[in-house]
């Protein structure tokens, strides 16, 4: 497999501009001794969804480019450089609380089995030393994020127990707003944090669970970086400045990193990093709403007047430069020290042109150093800002040992005194 793999990189590297190639060859070199570290990947939830939650039911030895719709298998993961990762456990926000928190039970069961399916590869990880070691060993460090706050069913017992199956982060709301906390895409009814989700927040952190803020509103925003003792991560977010979306990270919090210490990971959601891409996406969806509402019951027209304006309406390109443009701007604002990245390979339907696998990595790396970064900027974005990040949330969970663990309830917290 190692030969095949070579004689895969090798013949890409055949295609690419002697530039290129030398720029990508120094970012794998640096990646040999940096751990490239991935805040967000659902490859768990596409095995649920494509796989019935079967590791084995790919071979993820292969590159399964050619055959399936996945981003992610092990050679284009070794090929990106990928020293740690941390793959999602994601469930939809629409599920029931009490659903939610089975299903991610059952994601979490996913990651380990795939593990195990390849302890060769993956280690599963809970500490930046971990991280590192197992990096060292040159193995895949595997970590587990939690995608939404509604999987603890409002229940700290029930975050008590995430963390004690492996989980170190969780994302305090997707799509949907929570009885606790305010998402970026939905009405808000907290004005941000609620009382109890102030108490989430504080209970993670006597954990040492990174507070991860992408999907959420800006009040919950500062509400968590307010109530937190350890540094915040974005897990998978860009950057508002450049593309208007609610989902990414304003200036005005990216101003604020340096003082709280976290780190926003650029993530590649072509809507995410494109104005033109997110205003074709909006575009598209209020079509198919007002088709939906004009052919109620007829599926087919739907799909014919879908086609149609598909076919007047291509889809506005995206490339590294988008991507490149966001990481830029996060490091213009928030400074060198608080850039990370964050893909969501498997969890979008598209990708841009140039990053569509795992393997994108030292593509967007060689473009930065392009553009003047150094081997220390790209250590740094890479996994040492995450590193110390991770260091920072332990070190806040050491000190708060003696601390008893919070029996606060959603009705105790909300009782006003």
């Amino acid at each position: 497999m190692v030969r095949a793999l070579t004689l895969a990189v090798c013949s890409l590297a055949l295609a690419l501009p002697a530039a290129a190639q030398d720029g990508e060859a120094r970012a794998r070199r640096i990646l040999e001794r940096t751990p490239l570290i991935d805040g967000h990947n659902d490859l768990p939830w596409a095995l649920r969804q494509g796989h019935g939650s079967d590791p084995h039911a790919v071979d993820l030895s292969t590159n399964l480019d050619a055959t399936t719709n996945l981003h992610t298998d092990i050679p284009r993961l070794r090929a990106g450089g990928v020293g740690g990762q941390f793959w999602s456990v994601y469930v939809p926000a629409s599920l029931t609380p009490v659903e939610a928190a089975k299903a991610t039970f059952e994601q979490i069961d996913v990651v380990r089995r795939m593990v195990a399916a390849h302890p060769d590869v993956f280690e599963l990880a809970t500490t930046a030393d971990d991280v590192v070691r197992i990096h060292r060993a040159g193995r895949i460090a595997s970590l587990m994020g939690i995608e939404g706050g509604y999987s603890i069913d409002d229940s700290l017992g029930l975050l008590r127990e995430f963390h004690e199956a492996g989980v170190r982060y969780m994302t305090l709301t997707h799509s949907r707003t929570t009885t606790w906390a305010d998402s970026a895409t939905d009405a808000p009814r907290h004005g941000g944090l609620s009382p109890f989700g102030e108490e989430v927040v504080r209970e993670m952190n006597r954990l040492g669970m990174l507070v991860d803020l992408s999907h959420v509103s800006e009040e919950t925003m500062l509400d968590a970086m307010r109530v937190s003792d350890a540094p915040v991560i974005f897990s998978h977010s860009s950057a508002r400045g450049v593309t208007d979306h609610p989902r990414n990270v304003p200036d005005a919090v990216l101003r604020m990193m340096p003082e709280d210490g976290g780190v926003v990971m650029v993530t590649f959601v072509p809507g995410f990093i494109s104005e033109t891409f997110r205003a074709w996406s909006a575009g598209r969806a209020a079509e198919q709403a007002r088709l939906g509402a004009l052919e109620p019951g007829d599926p087919t027209a739907v799909r014919a007047g879908m086609d149609a304006w598909d076919a007047a309406n291509p889809v506005p390109e995206t490339g590294i430069a988008d991507v490149v443009a966001h990481i830029q701007h996060v490091r213009d604002v928030a400074g060198i020290d608080h850039v990370g990245i964050g893909g969501d390979f498997d969890g979008v339907p598209r990708l841009p042109t140039g990053v569509e696998g795992v393997d994108a990595y030292p593509r967007i790396l060689a473009a930065l150093m392009e553009r003047g970064w150094s081997e220390a900027d790209i250590r740094k974005l890479a996994g040492e800002n995450v590193l110390r990040v991770m260091r920072a949330t332990e070190g806040v969970a050491r000190a708060k040992a003696a601390e008893r663990p919070s029996l606060a309830t959603l009705e105790t917290a909300e009782t006003p005194e």
